[in-house]
């Protein structure tokens, strides 16, 4: 991928692969979260099985003994182990992606999108491979962190999404952008309800290799669209290095270099709340399906799924929401409501002790996702054309810090607390998005008229 520069220190526009036709960026986040969660809640399910198995542990987790609170204890050191190694995959993937995402992000502003998103569309098929072979021949789970590291060194899921979002942010204008970012994040929604709903019941049918296998085609697609349909979006594409510290320092330059203090205020605080929404984000989903697996629900592989595709609804009807709510209030106060209904479906969540409680927490996250496309398109708007790639890296670098404290707090802290309150993390979480709700208002409080010029 990577150009050399002439001797003369001149770029060159870099020879690019012959595109079959101009396609959008939307169909490599919808293939890709698709194969992802497919292989999430599966991977959960599979690690259960596995300790399960390991520990004598039969898997009493028949619905008919919800009510006996005398828990094998065998159980409980089930979901502690499955809950210590996620963890241990997110650790290992997070703390790779935090450098990969911001050079390759940052890089991506001289050699265009494309580049990047064949990278990362490679790392995450390299990723289901590993997946393949260790539930095939049942290897150690260990290897699930090794796939989860690979796929991290070449970009991730969030290298794929900086390129995205930069992408969008190319060829779109400033009363356009938040919608055009809600419709990327909607792909994500859609996606991962369709692959939620497929991976319980197949799960259930035909076990955890085959949806391995679908999201190992699905990616192999994804790899060769992103590498022969995937239309350039940077005007001029030019070679230049790929390993130097002038792409990390770009980064840097978002947030210090000399510019007008309150773009630059902005910047940091808008990424700020940002880092709060994605943690309690991430930190929830992490240990829903434990949650949900474990008494007094005791979830079976088909409510999962369907718990999962409730999950991702979200991102669709968020989209339809913010659709709405833009024709008569400023994108602050469709955050502050998306904001609200996330702290009160994690509340629910906390006391759920039935399955209709839990879907009644779902319902109430409908708007729970206006605030991250609504962030994203207001720090778009705080930098210029030539550092949108930059600028996006640096979200992903501040989304894997999130999803790396996400998994420390929430699996750290969802086996410490199961003695007295298992549903506390939610709680914490929905105390935690106050403060970007605060952060959101002040920052409207303070330039209260640039808003309105975002209603469609």
């Amino acid at each position: 991928m990577e150009g050399q520069a002439s001797p003369a220190g001149e770029s060159r526009t870099p020879r690019a692969p012959p595109v079959l036709f101009r396609g959008p960026v939307e169909p490599l986040v919808f293939l890709a979260n698709f194969a992802l969660v497919l292989q999430g809640p599966v991977t959960t399910q599979y690690l259960w099985h596995r300790f399960s198995a390991d520990l004598g542990y039969n898997g009493t987790r028949d619905r008919g003994n919800c009510g006996n609170h005398s828990v094998d204890p065998r159980m409980k050191e089930v979901e502690t182990l499955t809950s210590h190694w996620t963890l241990y995959m997110n650790v290992g993937g997070f703390l790779v992606d935090i450098f990969s995402s911001t050079l390759l992000g940052a890089w991506s502003d001289q050699v265009g999108r494309r580049p990047l998103l064949v990278l990362a569309s490679l790392g995450l098929l390299l990723q289901a491979v590993v997946s393949i072979f260790v539930v095939q021949l049942q290897l150690h789970v260990g290897y699930f962190v090794l796939g989860r590291i690979l796929c991290a060194f070449l970009g991730d899921f969030n290298g794929l999404l900086a390129a995205s979002f930069a992408s969008v942010a190319d060829v779109s204008s400033n009363h356009s952008r938040t919608f055009r970012m809600a419709l990327l994040e909607a792909c994500i929604g859609v996606a991962g309800m369709l692959a939620s709903l497929l991976g319980g019941h197949w799960l259930r049918a035909q076990g955890y290799a085959n949806p391995f296998w679908l999201a190992l085609a699905l990616l192999i697609v994804m790899t060769l669209y992103a590498a022969f349909c995937f239309g350039e979006t940077l005007k001029e594409p030019k070679s230049t290095r790929l390993f130097t510290l002038r792409h990390h320092r770009s980064i840097v330059h978002l947030y210090l270099s000399p510019a007008p203090e309150k773009s630059r205020k902005h910047l940091a605080l808008y990424s700020l709340a940002f880092f709060l929404v994605i943690t309690v984000h991430f930190g929830a989903q992490d240990i829903l399906t434990i949650y949900e697996l474990s008494t007094p629900l005791c979830w079976d592989s088909r409510l999962i799924g369907y718990g999962s595709a409730a999950q991702q609804l979200p991102y669709l009807t968020s989209l339809l929401g913010l659709r709405l709510l833009q024709c008569c209030l400023a994108d602050t106060w469709v955050a502050e409501i998306g904001l609200t209904f996330n702290i009160l479906g994690l509340v629910v969540f906390a006391f759920a002790t039935i399955t209709a409680l839990m879907f009644t927490g779902y319902g109430l996250l409908f708007l729970s996702l206006v605030i991250t496309p609504i962030i994203r398109a207001k720090l778009s708007k705080l930098v210029g054309e030539s550092e949108q790639g930059a600028l996006f890296s640096a979200v992903a670098c501040v989304s894997s810090l999130a999803m790396l404290a996400a998994s420390g707090i929430f699996n750290s802290l969802y086996p410490a607390t199961l003695n007295f309150m298992k549903g506390f993390p939610f709680l914490l979480g929905a105390g935690l998005l106050f403060i970007p709700a605060i952060l959101i208002g002040m920052l409207e409080r303070d330039h209260p008229h640039s808003e309105f010029q975002n209603i469609s």
